[in-house]
């Protein structure tokens, strides 16, 4: 693909390969030969390579193995192999206390569970071997609480470790008559809730089961309403719909290929998003060419000079948009924390066949319903409309610009101060707010509060230390001196217990110390421990008089992988972002060849994703009660709101720069503003209600993530894009363009 300036000075693809692609795309055989091809490319696909959906690893490690709790883990694994395994915490429970029939069924669970162990299953301590009387001394002050543990192989699967809950249930249900983990933990009754690292993981799996084809359903009637309610043509809102639907046909089985043969790693959260972002921005790339389409409609009779036309105008935007949400996106595969490596190539990949699918499929079905893609409400030229309307005995109608775009046209050229100072305040002010967001790691705040291991959790901490859920264990290498690390660890503010000491089978100078916070495990203050515990026990032995201590302490469970998740996704963040900005800025100089033009439109998207940060904060914080957002949103938002605020920013320049050599500097703005202001606005509308569609999981992480993106959207579709930017370029004038040339026509207004 070639980007040049053409003799009008329009950045625009290759005049040759544009004029060939539109006669491909509308000749009465051409068009029928691309759109059999994506069909058969489609079934083709579908029927010979697996779907993404069946090659998902929900359970794929986020971690770089090089990361300290992940060594810790498995130096843990190899050398503490009793203490070691995936914990599930049979919480037991009952509001009025436990009954002696209430431990004599756990005593039982316990022997039926050595007897017959569950698949994966490596360690349970007997129970059913502990003296009543010593059983009730574990049950908590209150008298209400019981916590067995059952530990699984690591690396267990979720499918299994769920099926093993399930047979825990049926055994239970069976014994006792009732099904304990649908008891309400504030009944009289006996409950059980299973919480830990197997509780939460099932748990996390279960809520995005099922969840894609919920999220499908929902965001293409959501995208079908929509379009019915902006261009009121039943045909017009299905043809988008196609075309974003064979590109997700196509897309899932490559996926699935390329998982399969473990090239890739996916799991149900990046589908879950992958199909928002496909459906949100496909949508708008159609769009963006039947917007044209329309237009060109109205200049030509022939439906095919009208689409080649609207495919010359609109493809250059069309591609260099999705290129500049796919690259972005790719850059997501220097990420060292897993999450945002699995997204890179679902994401850039489904955008690049939604292009293709754009500039191809689309314009074929529109070349073949012409005109019918937009009944009841059929574009006509002036000729046409006079002709129809005489046939039918009727007035002639005409045209109505949009009012709104001339008005907006207006302000941002004659008050193009005001405007920018308008909009500087406004987002200045919320992106004060993005400087206040607290962010937590905590995975069990993502959960509903009725969610099983959410529950366990909560009836944990009420009745014991919080501590419970996810205990930390630090090792150390003692060079052979005798040490003891426990009055040092349970001298910390924050540490509940501390385990007599285990020495390891196969080294003697390692030693492992389990510690129980007193406070919920996977709380930043917690996390902010971790280092503080390693300095402590790096202390403690190099007054041993031990050397290179630093290469002899380890800290694993849940809190040391937490801490070492902040660092590396604040490393990826000071990364990625540089260089997505680098990337974008060298596309749009590429694109537009103007230097002025790349920085302020750079700077307007960047600005409007703090102000979505601190909106989001202030809606999230203010209004639904949230203390503390996902760590990992900063990235996301900032990913989808740079490339796809580009998006709008491309759409919109390149028809000022199209109009700018043929008219004033003002005149082209304000025909640009109007001509882009409808278009870019329904797109907005359709991609920020994609993205709210997320809200709609019972998962706080995507609630947050897709409120925020969908703030950032809208702030972008009706601020920064039909004034912000249109009112930078106004007072800027000729120098928007430089180092470009303008015209002698440009000269002359600026001599005017």
């Amino acid at each position: 693909m070639r980007i040049k300036n053409l003799k009008s000075g329009v950045p625009s693809l290759d005049e040759s390969i544009i004029g060939r692609l539109g006669r491909m795309m509308t000749g009465k055989t051409s068009r029928w030969v691309v759109i059999a091809a994506w069909i058969i490319a489609a079934i083709a696909l579908t029927f010979t390579l697996p779907a993404v959906n069946d090659r998902t690893a929900n359970n794929a490690s986020d971690l770089p193995e090089d990361s300290p709790s992940v060594v810790a883990d498995e130096l843990i694994k190899e050398e503490f192999p009793n203490s070691s395994g995936i914990p599930a915490l049979l919480t037991w429970h009952r509001e009025g206390g436990l009954t002696e029939a209430d431990l004599a069924e756990i005593q039982y669970l316990s022997k039926e569970l050595t007897d017959n162990p569950l698949t994966q299953q490596s360690f349970l301590p007997p129970l059913h071997e502990v003296p009543l009387p010593a059983l009730k001394g574990s049950v908590s002050e209150d008298g209400t609480t019981f916590v067995q543990p059952l530990f699984f192989k690591e690396n267990t699967e979720t499918e299994i470790l769920e099926k093993n809950l399930e047979s825990i249930n049926e055994a239970v249900t069976e014994r006792i008559g009732t099904d304990p983990f649908n008891v309400p933990t504030d009944s009289d009754e006996l409950s059980l809730r299973v919480t830990g690292p197997v509780g939460i993981s099932v748990d996390a799996t279960g809520l995005f089961s099922g969840a894609d084809f919920k999220l499908l359903l929902a965001t293409v009637i959501l995208v079908l309403v929509v379009l019915l309610l902006i261009y009121r043509s039943p045909l017009l809102a299905i043809i988008p719909l196609i075309g974003v639907g064979f590109s997700y046909i196509v897309t899932s089985p490559i996926l699935g290929f390329m998982a399969d043969h473990g090239w890739i790693t996916v799991d149900s959260q990046a589908i879950s998003i992958m199909t928002v972002l496909l459906f949100g921005a496909g949508t708008d790339y159609c769009l963006f060419l039947i917007s044209h389409y329309r237009s060109e409609l109205r200049n030509h009779e022939s439906k095919r000079k009208a689409m080649i036309a609207a495919f010359k105008d609109s493809s250059g935007a069309i591609a260099m948009s999705g290129l500049t949400i796919v690259i972005s996106l790719l850059t997501l595969l220097v990420a060292k924390y897993g999450a945002y490596h699995r997204f890179a190539v679902p994401f850039s990949l489904s955008i690049l066949i939604m292009m293709v699918a754009a500039l191809t499929l689309v314009p074929a079905l529109l070349s073949v319903f012409g005109r019918a893609s937009f009944f009841p409400i059929v574009p006509r030229t002036p000729e046409m409309e006079e002709a129809w309307a005489k046939k039918k005995g009727k007035a002639v109608k005409k045209h109505k610009e949009g009012h709104i775009g001339n008005w907006i046209g207006h302000i941002v050229t004659t008050k193009p101060w005001t405007v920018i100072l308008t909009c500087l305040i406004i987002f200045s002010v919320l992106a004060g707010y993005s400087s206040q967001i607290k962010y937590s790691y905590d995975i069990l705040s993502s959960f509903p509060e009725d969610m099983n291991s959410r529950e366990g959790y909560s009836v944990i901490s009420d009745s014991y230390s919080p501590g419970e859920l996810a205990p930390a264990t630090v090792v150390v290498d003692t060079d052979g001196e005798e040490i003891d690390l426990a009055p040092a660890l349970k001298g910390m503010d924050i540490v509940e217990t501390v385990a007599d000491p285990v020495t390891s089978k196969s080294n003697k100078d390692l030693q492992s110390y389990e510690v129980t916070f007193n406070i919920n495990p996977y709380d930043i203050e917690a996390i902010d421990s971790i280092p503080e515990i390693r300095t402590m026990a790096e202390k403690e032995l190099k007054a041993a008089n031990i050397s290179s201590v630093d290469e002899k302490v380890w800290v694993g469970g849940q809190t040391a992988t937490q801490f070492d998740k902040r660092d590396t996704v604040k490393s990826d963040e000071f990364m990625i972002i540089p260089i997505i900005i680098v990337l974008i800025s060298l596309l749009l100089l590429a694109y537009l060849r103007s230097v002025t033009a790349m920085v302020y439109l750079m700077g307007t998207v960047i600005l409007s994703f703090f102000a979505a940060m601190g909106l989001g904060w202030i809606i999230l914080h203010y209004f639904m009660g949230v203390d503390a957002i996902e760590g990992t949103i900063p990235l996301y938002s900032f990913v989808f709101l740079v490339a796809l605020g580009e998006d709008y920013n491309i759409f919109m320049v390149s028809s000022i720069w199209r109009k700018k050599e043929t008219m004033p500097i003002k005149q082209a703005i304000r025909k640009g503003v109007a001509e882009t202001s409808g278009v870019i606005t329904s797109a907005g509308i359709i991609l920020a209600a994609t993205f709210s569609v997320l809200a709609t999981l019972p998962i706080q992480v995507l609630v947050q993530f897709g409120l925020i993106t969908a703030l950032g959207v809208l702030m972008d579709t009706f601020i920064v894009r039909p004034f912000l930017v249109p009112a930078i370029t106004s007072l800027l004038g000729r120098r928007a363009f430089w180092p470009g040339k303008v015209t002698n026509q440009e000269e002359k207004e600026q001599a005017n």
